[in-house]
């Protein structure tokens, strides 16, 4: 095979590879910006590497996104006087099915969007071998080589991250209790309720809404509570969703616009945090499930 057609075989199986790598990248990272980054960082790589010295292209490129992932995490742990408070995360949204049955709820919790939060409590290395191994099925063998540590090392360190998220696993109890204290807050929002919202808000509540005209931020469940009422004068429709997962409130307009996007986090029965997008650019950007007749 000519040089030339060498290099065509190699960007070829890229592109094929390069879907695999992009999730990899993502459930490592939690950005799906982020993880394109890794992966063009690994084409990159590859572009000056001799590829006819490489045997598992694969593999290599597996090895290289997992360790270029490594250095993007290590380096965020660096910086922890960096905020991403006013940072929009990347939000999906999809269809709440109250009729799902049990083994679904416990799969969307141990592979979801939501998980990634978990995954931030892990160090880098435990993060890139729970992943790799749990949810990409790659052998200990080869994960031990992208950390360099040996086989046996890498399965304990795999047992130690999966106890540790293990650990931080929700019942199924817990949330359907989270559903009924977003459908107790979305009732209360349409009845004007003001001590219903305060029942289901907690005192210090933040609500962090991303607007066209940049960040707000609201604190305290009656200033959060008083927004919300002033907010039930517009004529809206509104449900509950799943954002990354986790309950959530899609609002449309009458005539069927979409208004905003709320994702809830609930502790101990109440709502402790918001986070809302009312930014008709990132909206339209988003893929919303379908206004309730």
């Amino acid at each position: 095979m000519t040089a030339s057609g060498l290099d065509e075989a190699v960007a070829e199986a890229f592109v094929e590879q390069r879907g695999r790598l992009v999730a990899v990248a993502h459930r490592m990272l939690g950005s799906r910006a982020d993880a394109e980054d890794a992966v063009q960082e690994a084409w990159l790589r590859l572009a000056r590497q001799d590829a006819a010295s490489i045997d598992n292209l694969a593999g290599w490129l597996t090895t290289v996104v997992g360790r270029v992932c490594i250095d993007m995490l290590r380096s965020r742990k660096s910086r922890p006087e960096a905020s991403y408070d006013d940072q929009l995360p990347e939000l999906v949204v999809t269809e709440d099915n109250d009729g799902a049955p049990e083994e679904d709820v416990l799969l969307a919790d141990s592979v979801g969007l939501a998980l990634l939060v978990v995954l931030d409590t892990l160090r880098p290395a435990e993060r890139l071998a729970l992943v790799l191994h749990d949810m990409f099925a790659v052998p200990f063998e080869e994960i031990g080589q992208i950390l360099g540590r040996s086989t046996d090392a890498t399965k304990m360190l795999t047992s130690r991250a999966r106890r540790k998220v293990r650990g931080t696993h929700r019942s199924i109890d817990e949330r359907r209790q989270q559903r009924a204290v977003v459908d107790a807050f979305l009732t209360a929002a349409r009845s004007g309720d003001f001590e219903g919202l305060l029942r289901v808000l907690d005192p210090e509540v933040t609500w962090r809404a991303h607007t066209a005209r940049g960040v707000v931020v609201r604190l305290g469940a009656t200033e959060v509570a008083g927004k919300v009422q002033h907010g039930i004068r517009a004529k809206v429709t509104a449900r509950r969703v799943l954002v990354n997962d986790e309950p959530g409130i899609v609002a449309w307009s009458g005539k069927g616009k979409p208004l905003s996007v709320m994702a809830c986090t609930v502790v101990d029965g109440r709502i402790v945090e918001i986070l809302s997008v009312t930014d008709s650019e990132r909206l339209a950007a988003m893929d919303l499930p379908g206004r309730p007749d």
